[in-house]
């Protein structure tokens, strides 16, 4: 099956296939059947071999999958077993949070730069990366060839900066500028991350059982 045939809803399911897979590992799981995983999960036995079933065949039948190497086949289709240089733009408090504690390296990543335009902030360390200014940006991609962004930075900038960082040669964006990128670039990878409708659907889900 080509990847554009491959639903969305299958895709943002895998990274989670991934995270549940590494925690059964660490309990001592060796092999697992689809019916174990789907009640672990809250899915159903079809629905997983239908997900796993899009990229190849993982399991063998009365032996059901082995969970290292499932884990593994899947951080290759999610790309985690290479690094991307990304860089991050804006170092305010939300900038700073996602550079101190995500852990990019197991996600594929590896944060090379960090960038604003406050002097408050630029020659500050955050982790292990120095914030530089945000003036130094072209000079900085053409020496180190970042190929994804993190955008914390005002919504009114937002679709300049990506503009500017597509020109530079970068190809994806994890975005939290509350601006919903729609990007007309070939092959350029965007996930708009809005906290706010994660707060609200919580909200409703409150609301729903307690109306239950």
């Amino acid at each position: 099956m080509s990847k554009n045939a491959i639903s969305n809803s299958v895709i943002r399911r895998l990274p989670r296939y991934y995270r549940f897979l590494g925690e059964l590992e660490l309990s001592g799981y060796i092999r697992i059947s689809s019916r174990e995983l789907a009640e672990k999960m809250g899915l159903t036995a079809s629905q997983i071999r239908q997900d796993f079933n899009c990229f190849g065949e993982f399991g063998q039948q009365g032996y059901g999958y082995n969970v290292r190497g499932l884990r593994d086949e899947i951080g290759k289709i999610l790309g985690l077993d290479e690094t991307t240089p990304m860089i991050l733009l804006g170092a305010g408090n939300l900038g700073r949070a996602i550079a101190s504690h995500i852990d990019f390296q197991n996600k594929g990543f590896e944060l090379v730069g960090i960038f604003d335009a406050s002097p408050e902030v630029i020659g500050k360390k955050i982790g292990n990366v120095t914030v530089s200014d945000i003036a130094e940006l072209e000079n900085f991609c053409n020496e180190n060839h970042p190929v994804a962004a993190i955008l914390c930075i005002p919504k009114n900038a937002a679709a300049e900066e990506t503009d500017r960082l597509i020109n530079l040669g970068v190809r994806a964006f994890w975005n939290f500028t509350h601006y919903d990128l729609r990007v007309n670039h070939k092959g350029i990878a965007v996930e708009n991350v809005h906290l706010g409708d994660s707060l609200t659907t919580l909200s409703y889900g409150l609301k729903s059982n307690s109306n239950e």
